[in-house]
């Protein structure tokens, strides 16, 4: 196993590290500004590409990026949605999506506020949606960014994180280590568990939001009200 992933982790260190870091970047951005996540997850793409970091510079630049990334792509997002979003709903991928996860998505924002904006970043599909979902609201930018600011910083370290250490911490092994890819494997597969079983429980948490703002919807959010966080 050694071989095979020393292979594939050199075919990612060998990519150009600035190449490398802006492609991340765009993942991120495109994953929420357009709804790619809803196909292609971001975050497979920034963990590939912090397996190939090497140095504290290359991971200082690929966590900058990756957070200016997903902040545009936020922005853009919500620029989208408030410009062209009830044209979106309509469209050819409006109706991909589907009508129901848009009103899920409307329902959950209006009931949690700035929590659903936070949690979202965690959470699959509402992740692409909501800030699509916030520019049809009348929520302010400014109130949009200051939940959803954390939440990326947040997922940001998290992801080049791991990819960064655990593609290290191989280098380190396979020169002595028979087995080091295995770590390798385990390290990913442990830190994915994770995320699944978070994503699982935060989700079971907020559908009994979703669920009871479906049957009693609540006012449109007031762009002045502090967001709910019970």
């Amino acid at each position: 196993m050694n071989d095979a992933l020393t292979w594939v982790l050199d075919l990612v260190q060998g990519v150009d590290p600035v190449l490398r870091t802006l492609l991340a970047g765009l993942g991120i951005l495109f994953e929420t500004s357009i709804l790619v996540g809803l196909i292609v997850p971001g975050d497979t793409i920034v963990l590939v590409a912090a397996t190939g970091v090497d140095g504290p510079a290359e991971y200082a630049a690929l966590v900058a990026a990756v957070i200016v990334g997903a902040l545009c792509g936020e922005s853009i997002g919500f620029a989208l949605g408030r410009w062209f979003g009830p044209r979106i709903r309509v469209s050819a991928l409006g109706r991909r999506v589907g009508v129901r996860n848009f009103d899920r998505a409307e329902a959950y924002l209006a009931r949690r506020g700035g929590i659903a904006v936070f949690l979202s970043r965690f959470l699959p599909v509402l992740h692409s949606l909501i800030p699509l979902t916030v520019g049809m609201s009348p929520m302010r930018y400014r109130t949009f960014l200051a939940w959803t600011a954390p939440a990326c910083v947040l997922w940001a370290f998290a992801y080049v994180s791991v990819g960064s250490a655990a593609a290290g911490s191989y280098r380190e092994l396979s020169r002595e280590l028979h087995g080091a890819g295995y770590v390798f494997v385990a390290v990913i597969a442990v830190f994915l568990v994770a995320v699944f079983v978070v994503k699982k429980v935060l989700s079971a948490r907020e559908a009994k939001h979703m669920e009871a703002a479906a049957r009693e919807p609540g006012p449109p959010l007031d762009e002045t009200e502090e967001p709910s966080a019970t």
